[in-house]
């Protein structure tokens, strides 16, 4: 997630101040991706050297609020538009630990992939609760919705990792089906 743009699309509702940026963004994206105080200031300082957003005075409690500029609003609707790149994807440490299993001796992958299943079993219970509720409370307001679609998001990402953690048992099992009707290798002949 682009905490940069998350920011400015933020801001595009009129001027804020840090933590409520912070409170925003956790509220919109229902708070499956909790934000540090100090990335948000560390992201609006950035935001500000860039000359997508100014600082335009302070609210009666002397918070600095912090609003777009034109470039800034201009840098929102082009990432807006701008279809997400898939081709440079961050390193996935569940593919990685697979793959360095299936060489380990005496590591068991099959438990490894009925493990991380559990776990990815119980987190969509818990999404497709955290859903559920929401949709009781027929959501009204964007805010709501912006929630729905996170949550549904990280349930169907769960769905499809579980559907590839399949894919990988069903392979171990026909790898291991193949080594055990596989006729051992030859004997080197004695020297």
């Amino acid at each position: 997630m682009s905490i940069r743009h998350g920011l400015l699309a933020l801001l595009e509702r009129g001027p804020r101040y840090g933590s409520r940026l912070r409170t925003e963004f956790e509220a919109r994206t229902g708070s499956t991706w909790p934000l540090n105080i100090g990335q948000v200031y560390t992201t609006l300082a950035r935001l500000e050297r860039d000359g997508l957003v100014v600082q335009q005075g302070a609210d009666e409690a002397g918070h600095v609020l912090y609003a777009l500029t034109d470039a800034g609003r201009a840098e929102l609707r082009s990432w807006f538009i701008r279809p997400v790149e898939r081709s440079n994807l961050p390193r996935d440490e569940l593919a990685i630990k697979l793959a360095m299993a299936v060489g380990a001796p005496g590591t068991d992958v099959r438990a490894i992939v009925e493990a991380q299943r559990r776990y990815l079993s119980e987190a969509m219970h818990t999404y497709t609760r955290l859903r559920a509720r929401a949709l009781s409370e027929a959501p009204a307001h964007r805010d709501e919705v912006a929630r729905l679609f996170v949550l549904e998001h990280l349930i169907f990402r769960a769905e499809a990792e579980i559907r590839w953690l399949d894919h990988c048992e069903a392979r171990l099992l026909r790898l291991a089906e193949a080594a055990a009707t596989e006729p051992p290798p030859p004997s080197p002949p004695p020297a």
